[in-house]
């Protein structure tokens, strides 16, 4: 297993996770789709960024700046949809506590 499968599969257990924050709190129709969209976008990203790394392993394993450049903006992306996600999350369930 990949280090990206691995991560693929926590980001789905938290999607299980949120579902049923979502159930328990009761958070309005609208706002629970924005989270739920907000952890799709995470996953979104993680499959591009899988796909930025495949390719590139795919082409070569000799060392490259630009490999390396592309495989670091993977993961910045993916990061960026976390810290999206997160705001969003606690932005929401802070007005709801």
């Amino acid at each position: 297993m990949t280090k990206n499968e691995a991560a693929f599969k926590q980001e789905l257990v938290l999607l299980f996770v949120a579902l049923l924050v979502l159930g328990y709190w009761q958070i309005p129709l609208f706002q629970s789709g924005i989270l739920i969209v907000s952890i799709l976008f995470v996953l979104f990203a993680e499959i591009v960024n899988t796909a930025i790394e495949v390719t590139i392993d795919r082409v070569g394993q000799e060392i490259h700046p630009l490999s390396g450049l592309a495989k670091d903006l993977g993961s910045a992306g993916v990061s960026l949809s976390m810290i999206m996600a997160a705001v969003l999350w606690i932005s929401v369930l802070f007005n709801h506590l």
